[in-house]
């Protein structure tokens, strides 16, 4: 069975309190498209961050002692600084312009996932205004998931990406910051090759594969497609968490 991915058009503007559910069930029928077992959709991380209202403001933030040692470091806003480091765990590399950190969720990527790109203001000025990544990303995917499983009957999963960048390699690549009802890593271990050589290391990040062929569908920039239904996933649907894609920090190599 093929992968096929559907971008769904005509996505409103997304807003705080929004009912995102309700929001994708519409899409989906104006797009032609009614879920079925096995599908998954894939949900870029900015519409759910605006509709769990991680907008902030950065006037409204007092930069710590702490904030200000970094901001003179990168050259960076302190009060953009202070929210990277309420966000994350660890920081692990800074440059001009550039903080690399561990967030709390577990992943290492750049400023904490707070970015400033299609952000709408709901006062003040544009670019004042940050997004932050949603809270608890699984538990985001979950509250959709169902939502749509109840009103669909169907059994789907869900996930959520954002756009990374990568150690050693230029570029920005659609990886995964939350799931549900789908698996993470596909271990396949023990299976035999085409010469009937059996793995032995062989762990697949197919949620990480797939937040990357769907971000191409979805773009960068202005082209309003947040969603991608994803349908023919060629692995078995399980019950998958984040925590399976990270690897932890005692067997991380490269910190």
């Amino acid at each position: 069975m093929p992968l096929t991915l559907y971008p769904l058009q005509q996505f409103p503007m997304v807003h705080p309190g929004d009912d995102l559910p309700g929001i994708l069930a519409d899409i989906l029928g104006k797009n032609d498209l009614a879920l079925q077992d096995g599908d998954i959709l894939v949900v870029a991380q900015k519409i759910v961050s605006k509709a769990e209202n991680r907008l902030v403001n950065l006037t409204t933030v007092t930069p710590s002692e702490r904030a200000m040692h970094y901001a003179d470091l990168t050259k960076k806003d302190p009060r953009l600084i202070e929210l990277i480091l309420s966000e994350s765990s660890e920081v692990l590399r800074t440059r001009k312009k550039l903080i690399i950190v561990a967030h709390r969720l577990g992943f290492v990527c750049a400023n904490a996932g707070i970015d400033h790109s299609n952000v709408s203001s709901p006062w003040g000025k544009s670019k004042d205004w940050v997004l932050l990544l949603p809270e608890n990303p699984d538990e985001s995917a979950d509250r959709i998931r169902q939502a749509l499983e109840e009103k669909f009957l169907v059994r789907i999963g869900v996930l959520i990406i954002d756009s990374h960048g990568r150690a050693w390699r230029s570029g920005i690549v659609g990886v995964t910051i939350g799931m549900s009802g789908m698996p993470g890593v596909v271990d396949l271990r023990g299976e035999n090759d085409l010469f009937n050589y059996k793995l032995r290391v062989t762990q697949v990040a197919a949620a990480d594969e797939l937040a990357a062929a769907a971000s191409l569908m979805m773009g960068q920039a202005n082209e309003g497609v947040p969603v991608v239904l994803a349908r023919g996933f060629p692995y078995p649907l399980r019950e998958g968490r984040l925590a399976e894609l990270i690897r932890s920090k005692k067997r991380d190599l490269f910190r």
